[in-house]
């Protein structure tokens, strides 16, 4: 996908005779650096761990999207339980007054069965709570009181419409591009005459400050 229109060159300080392979690198590179394969809607489906005490997750793709005619990010969901390490099981695994480390036998025999390997409980999606612009997803508890320890989440994210602020990234690489003669080269001695380029990358500081909100969480 490319961020600038052959329209639009101009109005973002580009030469209108600019060739379209240059938007075309220049986009890749935006790709790249925001760990995405596009900026556009696209369909991601992620595996996180739950923080013990918290009962929500933050997805990796920002912003969450909503794909006509669907109501709602997410495509589906799963989770699963896990037996809670020591100090991080919820009261409702105890006994009260028992001695500390004696389980209630409902909930730590439902917590035994839910929390084997492979086991799966389909979740859902129209009871959990999100955020589209930092994509922090909610979960609601079990009955038991039980959290989950793991989730599996498919769901849309990405730009409906290219902000203007993505268009002068895009721009501003091009830019950069065509004003550094020999890209991401610092220094080369050419018989005896030494060339030094200032630029150390094409993604610059303002290219990384317009880009910012479009970065993947994940490091992939």
């Amino acid at each position: 996908m490319t961020y600038l229109d052959p329209s639009e060159y101009q109005n973002y300080g580009l030469d209108p005779l600019t060739s379209d392979a240059w938007i075309a690198a220049a986009s890749a590179i935006i790709e790249s650096y925001c760990r995405r394969p596009s900026l556009g809607v696209q369909q991601y489906t992620e595996r996180l761990r739950v923080t013990p005490d918290r009962n929500s997750v933050q997805l990796s793709y920002l912003p969450l999207a909503i794909v006509a005619p669907a109501t709602l990010p997410f495509v589906s969901g799963r989770a699963r339980y896990a037996m809670a390490r020591r100090g991080e099981a919820p009261e409702a695994y105890f006994i009260p007054g028992a001695s500390p480390g004696v389980p209630a036998p409902l909930a730590y025999d439902v917590a035994l069965a839910f929390a084997l390997p492979g086991s799966w409980t389909t979740l859902d999606v129209t009871t959990l709570d999100y955020f589209s612009d930092t994509g922090e997803v909610t979960f609601p508890y079990s009955i038991l009181g039980l959290a989950y320890n793991e989730v599996e989440i498919t769901y849309n994210a990405g730009l409906a419409a290219i902000p203007a602020a993505v268009k002068f990234a895009c721009a501003q690489i091009v830019q950069n591009a065509q004003a550094t003669p020999a890209l991401n080269v610092r220094s080369a001695a050419l018989q005896g005459m030494r060339l030094d380029y200032f630029a150390d990358s094409l993604i610059d500081s303002n290219v990384q400050r317009l880009l910012e909100p479009y970065v993947s969480r994940r490091i992939a």
